[in-house]
């Protein structure tokens, strides 16, 4: 693989990258941004998300803007801000990662437990809610739920469980259900994910590196890096730049110290498959 470049820097954490309109957004956290960036490195701040970090961001099919948090927002044409649906009957803390499949189908997943209070771990959830706005738990006990992605043909999510080192993957039913669930591979730590037209993942093996990985957890590709992988997207024009975004982590201990540090980056290096999929 070649080195990848920086195409972007100075940034506190970033996370949640999707392609779209012909940009790569992400989530800034701690800044309470949402930045778009071009291929040229010409970036701008297009919206704002909640405060704090683990939130990130999806469109629904009409091309209004999704966002996770404490609750689940949606972007009006106007630029206003409302309550997409309400969760408080599915438990959990707060919502972290979104994909959006293309059945308008959106899945959420959360933690019911403060990770940055110091509060000990319990598993995680992921939620479904359909597009007449019902929601309900769909899967549990997901060892920190995190990165997710659902194959083109709408049939499998995977999803990172960062905390057991696994991607793992579900049958998606024609309701939306989840089941089936198995192992896609192990031994990795994993955390933001993409899906690529050969059927393999980009996500991370350790924690400064982006890996491909097939499914059984053969790495195919791998990209070591001076800094820690929080997520990565495949984009660009036929969708084969990969956006790997990365920052320092010094433990959820020293989140304020490393935010301050502003060591984020959005690095681009060409992919050797297309991306496919969602997000």
């Amino acid at each position: 693989m070649p080195t990848p470049r920086v195409l972007l820097g100075g940034l506190a954490y970033v996370e949640s990258p999707r392609w779209h309109d012909g940009r790569l957004w992400f989530a800034h956290w701690g800044r309470g941004e949402i930045v778009a960036v071009d291929l040229d490195g010409m970036s701008e701040v297009v919206g704002q998300g909640p405060p704090g970090l683990g939130w990130c961001l999806d469109w629904l099919p009409d091309g209004r803007l999704l966002t996770t948090g404490p609750q689940l927002t949606r972007r009006e044409p106007d630029g206003s801000l409302v309550r997409h649906v309400d969760l408080s009957g599915v438990a959990a803390h707060g919502w972290n990662e979104i994909v959006v499949d293309g059945r308008g189908n959106i899945y959420l997943n959360g933690m019911d437990f403060d990770v940055l209070g110091g509060a000990a771990p319990k598993p995680g959830i992921i939620a479904l809610v359909t597009p007449d706005g019902t929601a309900r738990q769909v899967a549990e006990g997901i060892a920190f739920p995190n990165g997710m992605a659902v194959t083109p043909d709408n049939s499998t999510l995977i999803v990172a469980e960062s905390f057991a080192g696994r991607l793992t993957a579900f049958d998606i039913g024609a309701d939306g259900s989840l089941s089936d669930r198995r192992v896609w591979a192990e031994g990795l730590g994993p955390d933001g994910i993409c899906l690529d037209a050969e059927g393999a993942i980009w996500t991370s093996l350790r924690q400064n590196d982006c890996v491909r990985v097939q499914e059984g957890g053969e790495v195919l590709e791998r990209i070591d890096l001076d800094r820690a992988s929080f997520a990565c997207m495949l984009g660009g024009p036929e969708r084969r730049t990969l956006f790997i975004l990365t920052a320092e982590w010094r433990g959820f201990e020293h989140v304020q110290e490393a935010l301050a540090a502003r060591s984020g980056q959005v690095l681009v290096v060409e992919a050797p498959a297309p991306g496919v999929g969602w997000p």
